[in-house]
């Protein structure tokens, strides 16, 4: 019988508490705790999309099915769900509130339509002329009008309009905000020492009079107001349809989808919020939030610049590896030895690098990889289209179905094909979220091979903010599992990934959960002989109801078990496990963004990194892949930075049966493990 599991959206909503326990701490820098809230807002949004819009959907499935899906009766999640958010809603205002006080302390306001001295106000008005008003389509609305498409990650200015002479009669419009245009920030001009700021949302309702000049309205009462659909489209299953058009019609379909939340300015008016709601087509039943004045929060992670300087410490600036800092070329470093790079701690240099000599090296024949979510200027591409521009046979395996970034990947596969750069477009129900490049050059009559698997996205501007691994290495036998990945993804037909036998890394779905589950076997075993039994697990999500019961079975045993989970945790401890479960989430400047897996395997100590997390998703419906540490330098440089981890006690937070993410107490000196990660790595550098 499966032992208790705490259902995945109730923990992924006590994750994003961690968040905002982040935006409230009084120690992060103002400029952080603003874009924690925005991050906060963002994970909330997708949370409504995809995670809300499924369980809501799921309400029609059989009961038992469904309770198998989400470790409960859907109703009753949800019901668990609107309590939390409510409650995370409150601290969110009450925090913002916080915040502002704060920034006012800094001399820095944010304007409201009606604080503008005249020599802003003419600022507003000019600004609003030539730069928003062509941007700007005011709906009229009315009972009698269909409901215009609204979408779901823009925000809107609901108005209620009347003149003086109407003793009963109100008009309404809403205005999309042209925030991808014009941005959702003014800076306005500020009296000497202060900084005011202002959103775009006032700027339109300070210019409503002379949006609607010919109606001859005189009062105005507009406020803010968003939806949020949903986001998932499956993808049918016509043989006649390519997997690019199930992507693209799948995308315009998106445009459909049903809402899943209205949140609205608590202010506005009445009847306007009704027939908003009544147009939407929203039940007592769909979350119906009255909020504060300000909505779409994530904008805040792009919050101007306008506070004083927080000079970072040298220790948080990204550097260059050592091995790589002389200039070598990447290969010949590669050639001769593994190299892991721990970004945001090192620079992302050296994989830009590397194949942007590949791409000039006459001697490299072809270059394979792996890309799920590029930066949108990518240096890395535009490598890729630099190499088969000049003769190289490139192959990128796109990932069409990286959740919200589907479009983007569809342009970069016009371009990629444009160029002369043969795409992969993946698997139709398997993601491809491996994180692999191997490049082959010929020199006289051998082949020489090398490149990296890495836990994170190939992507130069998350680098820079994303805690993760990638292990650079020219090691024949990974070298040769990843041919057989590549063989396999460009084979692959009827949706089956069928690789020749992978004999040293470990993919999903293959072998990796198997591997994992005998791994943990051989721990049971050395803890039931009385021996060392020893596991660390770090990932970003822990929901896989096997893998749970599993580990429930090692700590019954009594095996030690410490992970570091960032997100979901399903896992609940025992009374009855000899040895309980130490779980701690670290939340911090940088997001814990790397897998990796540690087991002592009666002394053999097995390191592993990896794209995977324990989620049934993962295990079982994508292409993912581990690679085994085999360098000892490396292996011991990656068990030092999870101790490290595994002490932190200030931004550690401990995963318990109640959700109550308390700190780990601080009972010594205090000790910061991304501040302390940074140093070691430093420190190691100059040592090497």
């Amino acid at each position: 019988m499966t032992k208790k599991i705490i259902p995945r959206d109730i923990s992924w909503l006590s994750f994003n508490g961690r968040v905002l326990q982040e935006a409230a701490d009084k120690d992060v820098p103002l400029s952080e705790r603003i874009k924690f809230l925005g991050i906060f807002s963002n994970n909330l949004d997708e949370f409504f999309r995809v995670r809300v819009a499924g369980l809501r959907r799921a309400q029609s499935f059989n009961d038992k099915d469904a309770k198998v899906l989400f470790f409960d009766k859907p109703q009753e999640i949800l019901d668990r769900l609107n309590e939390i958010i409510i409650e995370q809603q409150k601290k969110f205002d009450q925090v913002w509130d916080n915040v502002q006080a704060d920034m006012a302390k800094q001399k820095v306001f944010i304007k409201t339509d009606t604080e503008l001295d005249l020599r802003q106000q003419q600022f507003v008005r000019d600004y609003y002329e030539d730069e928003v008003e062509s941007n700007i389509i005011p709906l009229l609305l009315d009972e009698n009008r269909p409901m215009p498409y609204l979408r779901d990650k823009s925000l809107y200015v609901g108005i209620a309009m009347r003149k003086t002479d109407w003793e009963y009669e109100t008009r309404f419009a809403i205005i999309e905000l042209p925030s991808r245009q014009n941005g959702r920030f003014l800076l306005l001009p500020s009296p000497k020492g202060e900084k005011h700021v202002m959103v775009l949302e006032d700027v339109i309702k300070f210019n409503l009079p002379y949006i609607f000049s010919y109606f001859g309205f005189d009062t105005f009462k507009a406020h803010a107001f968003k939806i949020t659909k949903d986001a998932e489209f499956d993808l049918d299953n016509d043989i006649n349809t390519t997997l690019v058009e199930k992507i693209e019609k799948g995308v315009k379909n998106r445009r459909k989808g049903k809402p899943t939340r209205f949140v609205f300015d608590k202010e506005m008016d009445s009847a306007l919020v009704e027939l908003l709601i009544k147009k939407l087509h929203l039940t007592k039943k769909d979350s119906i939030i009255p909020g504060q004045k300000i909505h779409n929060f994530k904008h805040f992670m792009d919050f101007p610049k306008v506070f004083k300087q927080e000079n970072k410490p040298a220790e948080r600036i990204p550097f260059d590896h050592p091995e790589f800092a002389d200039r070598q070329r990447i290969s010949d470093v590669l050639l001769k030895k593994d190299i892991l790079l721990s970004f945001p701690y090192h620079h992302f240099h050296p994989m830009i690098d590397l194949l942007r000599e590949s791409a000039m090296d006459p001697e490299v024949r072809t270059i394979q990889i792996t890309v799920y979510r590029m930066a949108q200027n990518s240096k890395i591409a535009n490598a890729l289209i630099n190499a088969a521009r000049n003769g190289k046979i490139v192959t990128v395996m796109l990932e069409l179905q990286a959740r919200f970034d589907e479009e983007n990947n569809l342009d970069w596969k016009e371009r990629f094909e444009t160029e002369g750069v043969r795409v992969l477009l993946g698997i139709p129900n398997k993601k491809v979220h491996a994180k692999l490049c191997i490049v082959k050059k010929r020199v006289g009559n051998k082949t020489l091979q090398y490149g990296f698997v890495s836990t994170g996205n190939i992507n130069e501007k998350t680098a820079k903010i994303y805690g993760d691994h990638c292990l650079m290495t020219s090691d024949r036998t990974i070298m040769a599992d990843i041919n057989k990945i590549f063989s396999a993804l460009a084979g692959a037909k009827n949706g089956e990934f069928s690789p020749k036998p992978i004999k040293n890394m470990l993919v999903c779905p293959i072998t990796m959960r198997e591997t994992i589950n005998n791994h943990i076997d051989n721990e049971i075993q050395e803890a039931l002989a009385g021996r060392k039994a020893y596991m660390v697990i770090k990932v970003n999500s822990l929901s896989d109801t096997d893998i749970i019961q599993k580990l429930y079975q090692a700590a019954e045993a009594g095996v030690k078990i410490e992970m570091i989970v960032r997100g979901i945790y399903c896992a609940m401890n025992q009374k009855k496990f000899k040895e309980q479960i130490h779980a701690i989430s670290i939340v911090d400047e940088y997001l814990e963004h790397a897998r990796v897996m540690y087991f002592h395997a009666a002394g053999k100590e097995y390191v592993y990194i990896s794209s995977a997390d324990w989620m049934t998703r993962n295990l079982d419906h994508r292409v993912e892949a581990a690679v085994r540490i085999n360098s000892k330098k490396i292996k011991n440089e990656i068990t030092d930075m999870l101790a490290l981890q595994l002490k932190d006690n200030v931004k550690a937070r401990i995963l318990d049966n109640n959700l109550e993410n308390t700190y780990v107490p601080a009972d010594g000196s205090e000790l910061r493990s991304q501040v302390e990660i940074a140093r070691y790595l430093r420190a190691k550098a100059k040592h090497d």
